[in-house]
C-alpha cells in the first residue's frame, strides 16, 4: 500500500460551536456538510480540507488530552491569493465576520504581501499573495 500524507478534515476546537459556524459560514461563506449540535464540518472549496468546528472540551477529551492552554498554539492557517488586492478583501471580510488583525496587511520582506487575522477563539490565519 503506497499511502501519503493528506489532509482531509481539518479540526478546531472552539470555545462556542454556534459562535464559530456564524463566523465561519455567515461570515466567510463557508458551506455546510454537516450540522450536529456540538460539531459542524464545513466545504472549504473544491480541492481543499473540511474545516470541522468542534466543541474545546469535547476535542480535548477525544484526544485525552488537558483542555486548558493559552497564548499562540503553534500553527496557523494560511490563505493563498491571486492578489493584493484579494487579501485586502480577505481581511476585510474577515474583521466584518468578527475577526481581529493581527498584523496588517503589508508588503513583506520575502517580496509578497501578507496579513494575519485571528478567528473569533485565537486561530492565526494568515492571508498573502507573492505578487
Amino acid at each position: 500500500m503506497d499511502t501519503k500524507l493528506k489532509v482531509s478534515v481539518i479540526m478546531l476546537g472552539v470555545k462556542d460551536v454556534a459562535r464559530a459556524k456564524e463566523f465561519y459560514v455567515d461570515g466567510l461563506g463557508c458551506e455546510i456538510e454537516q450540522d450536529f449540535p456540538g460539531f459542524v464540518r464545513c466545504s472549504l472549496g473544491e480541492g481543499s480540507s473540511s474545516l470541522a468546528l468542534y466543541e474545546w472540551e469535547a476535542v480535548a477529551q477525544d484526544a485525552g488530552v488537558s483542555a486548558e492552554g493559552f497564548g499562540f498554539r503553534g500553527s496557523s492557517f494560511h490563505f493563498l491569493t491571486d492578489s493584493r488586492e484579494e487579501v485586502d478583501e480577505v481581511m476585510r471580510t474577515a474583521v466584518a465576520a468578527g475577526a481581529t488583525v493581527v498584523q496588517e496587511a503589508a508588503a513583506a520582506t520575502w517580496g509578497g504581501y501578507s496579513g494575519y487575522f485571528s478567528d473569533p477563539d485565537g486561530h492565526l490565519w494568515k492571508v498573502a499573495t507573492d505578487s
